[in-house]
């Protein structure tokens, strides 16, 4: 079920999949950025085998990068 951008951003939580669509990047790019250090960034939430992102604190990672 393709979700809208609106549905997205009043979550707290996002898939990988749910963040591609809201953020424009990637999936792949996502995971990469997620595994990046042995040490899991702060927007990255592991629930079990499911990794998921904290919308709020990736957009506020997003607004002070230079580059992903």
């Amino acid at each position: 079920m393709a979700k809208s951008i609106e549905d997205l951003s009043t979550k707290f939580l996002l898939t990988f999949e749910e963040s591609s669509i809201y953020f424009g990047i990637g999936k792949n790019k996502l995971r990469n950025m997620a595994n990046y250090s042995n040490t899991p960034p702060d927007w990255v939430v592991h629930n079990g085998n499911k990794t998921l992102i904290k919308r709020v604190l990736l957009e506020k990672y997003l607004l002070n990068a230079e580059t992903i």
